[in-house]
């Protein structure tokens, strides 16, 4: 039977997820709830619609269209009832502005397998592949292992871009079909990990160490470095020395930035960081390294 996968999008000739060029596969579904998610819309498995205030020019189409009075023009402002919403998306296909979007598709694994080879060639010429993302893709775990087989039948290279936060069983069972792992390290204290991203810590820590122990070739850290959480030399240092300790050659500081603030917005949310400005690149130089490991600013 041909899994059904739910998914954000699905991104051809991807260049930062991975070695070469890649498709990257999206999918929705994360049990952490970080503050400075850029994808807001990944945290659950669902259609979610999105409304952009900026393109709207109150036509009052989407009023007339929705079956169940989940939009009204209140004050000569569009006002969404989300809770009634039924996601039939006559709103979304009858605005003619684009104001009005969702995000969330159900595919199938040999849809989605289409429209991966598709660029099988530029993968060989590039040295690419594919990366399975996020959410949290062990959500979906049969998905995973469904994509991951698919690619390594073909003899597509597999990127997977994870926050570790699962069970160690699901990471082992799969970990000789993944080429390279794109971890996610957040913090090296597992009590923050537990207090703000909402995650376990001891699991994503534990999970790192025992992957290390089998295939540290494989792994590359991502460090997400974000202002008043983990911008301090006590724990980017430590996150570089953990790194070190367990034979890992490769470490990622990727700047804050608030790309993702206009999808709160969209989806009537407030944006949890606020008005903290991104981090500029050059704030993280002094720790770009290249001797017994190798640290990048960006990845």
């Amino acid at each position: 039977m041909d899994a059904t996968a739910r998914i954000m999008e699905i991104e051809r000739f991807a260049i930062h997820d991975g070695p070469g060029l890649r498709t990257t596969i999206f999918l929705q579904g994360c049990p952490l709830r970080c503050p400075w998610c850029a994808n807001p819309e990944s945290q659950t498995i669902s259609d979610k619609l999105l409304y952009n205030t900026t393109k709207c020019v109150l036509c009052g189409t989407c009023i007339k269209n929705c079956p169940t009075q989940s939009i009204k023009l209140i004050d000569g402002k569009i006002v969404i009832n989300r809770d009634t919403c039924i996601k039939c998306r006559l709103c979304a296909d009858n605005c003619l502005a684009e104001a009005i979007y969702f995000i969330g598709q159900t595919k199938t694994i040999s849809e989605i397998m289409k429209i991966i080879l598709k660029d099988k060639e530029y993968y060989e010429v590039s040295n690419g592949g594919v990366t399975i993302s996020g959410g949290e893709l062990f959500v979906q775990y049969d998905v995973l292992c469904a994509l991951l087989s698919e690619c390594k039948n073909n003899g597509i290279h597999t990127a997977i871009e994870t926050t570790g936060d699962t069970d160690w069983e699901k990471i082992e069972k799969v970990q000789d079909k993944i080429d390279l792992f794109l971890y996610d390290m957040k913090h090296i204290d597992p009590e923050k990990l537990k207090e703000v991203p909402k995650g376990n810590g001891n699991r994503i820590l534990s999970n790192l160490k025992k992957l290390a122990s089998l295939c540290p070739e494989k792994i590359i850290i991502r460090v997400p470095v974000i202002p008043s959480f983990n911008y301090d030399e006590d724990t980017i240092n430590g996150i570089i020395n953990f790194a070190i300790d367990n034979k890992i050659k490769e470490v990622n500081l990727l700047p804050y930035h608030n790309l993702g603030k206009s999808k709160y917005e969209h989806l009537g949310l407030t944006y949890p960081m606020g008005d903290i400005p991104m981090l500029k690149k050059e704030e993280l130089l002094k720790y770009a390294r290249n001797d017994e490991i190798l640290v990048k600013i960006g990845g």
